[in-house]
């Protein structure tokens, strides 16, 4: 609820222009008091935002703060139902953690969290993803899709076309997505996703989807077995970007791309996913739970497994990990 109204203290100072509105006026709209008023924007100052205060006229905003919290992420985010319920954490072990426990609690469909730091963010396999403070975003999205179980893996790609188109529009780099779950840049990985589940055979309570973006981090953040195989878009790039604009918008692209495959299915993500695959049509080692083979990739089948080639037949696969 407090933060519900500092967000509509934002939003309707923003909406004001350079015009004051009178504290009585904002009490009058927001339904609280004018002392209410004054204390959540000594509050929102804290958080960096710059309000301008004259006798007899009333507030008006000078201007947001380009750190993250939970109003600056909300404000001006304009989705319809994602990250309405939104937390945000300066330190945690794990956003899927927190994400994990706010869903078995009843958190809605959409509800984001994101954390500026983790000190056990994981991967695919349990693997260490390294999230250090300032460098990346770091983000899990609480899901209840209205899909069978088998589908589930359907969604990684989704996210993965979300995340690279998001990124094409702040970047001008060779985006790829590499099968099932990575964005590459040439032969670095920039970005992953995690997607968990909790479910029964025929029907899926939650799902989440997390989301790591390698973003402001220099070499020197990586160990150097991370050098021969990681990047972050400030060192492709060669410039430092600010990150909230780039989280507000991941989540539009998101929500958008969710609710086009609700209504239309798979058969788009699949189109877009081909634009993008990470070596199409070439021959990749790749590493399955139970042996290791040569194989040249083929696209991804309708239920999102990857398609190879292997002696001559065309094989489906469903969890394996590619090599090089």
């Amino acid at each position: 609820m407090r933060d519900n109204i500092r967000t509509q203290i934002i939003q309707v100072l923003a909406n004001n222009g350079d015009m004051f509105i009178s504290g009585q006026e904002l009490s009058n709209r927001l339904h609280v008091s004018r002392t209410a008023i004054w204390k959540h924007m000594k509050e929102l100052e804290k958080d960096g935002y710059i309000f301008e205060a004259l006798p007899r006229k009333g507030y008006r905003l000078i201007s947001k703060p380009s750190s993250m919290n939970e109003t600056s992420l909300k404000w001006d985010l304009g989705t319809n139902w994602l990250g309405h319920e939104l937390v945000y954490k300066e330190i945690v072990t794990s956003t899927q953690d927190i994400a994990h426990e706010l869903a078995h609690n009843g958190a809605a469909n959409g509800t984001v969290v994101i954390a500026n730091e983790q000190t056990k963010g994981r991967g695919r396999m349990q693997r260490t993803w390294h999230s250090q403070p300032d460098g990346g975003i770091w983000m899990s999205v609480i899901l209840r899709p209205d899909i069978p179980p088998h589908q589930a893996s359907q969604l990684t790609l989704f996210t993965a076309i979300s995340i690279v188109e998001t990124l094409q529009q702040f970047f001008d780099l060779p985006f790829k997505i590499k099968w099932p779950n990575d964005i590459f840049v040439e032969d670095k990985k920039i970005a992953g996703i995690l997607t968990e589940m909790k479910g029964e055979l025929d029907t899926i309570d939650y799902m989440i989807v997390g989301i790591g973006i390698n973003v402001n981090q220099s070499m020197n953040d990586f160990s150097e077995e991370l050098q021969q195989k990681a990047s972050s878009l400030a060192i492709e790039s060669n410039k430092h970007t600010d990150r909230l604009p780039l989280v507000q918008q991941l989540l539009r692209c998101f929500e958008t791309s969710y609710d086009t495959y609700q209504q239309r299915g798979f058969a788009l993500i699949k189109e877009k996913w081909l634009n993008y695959a990470y070596k199409l049509g070439e021959s990749v080692q790749i590493k399955m739970p139970n042996k290791e083979f040569q194989g040249r990739i083929c696209g991804i089948s309708d239920d999102g497994a990857l398609l190879v080639q292997y002696i001559g037949e065309d094989i489906k696969i469903y969890s394996a990990e590619i090599l090089w």
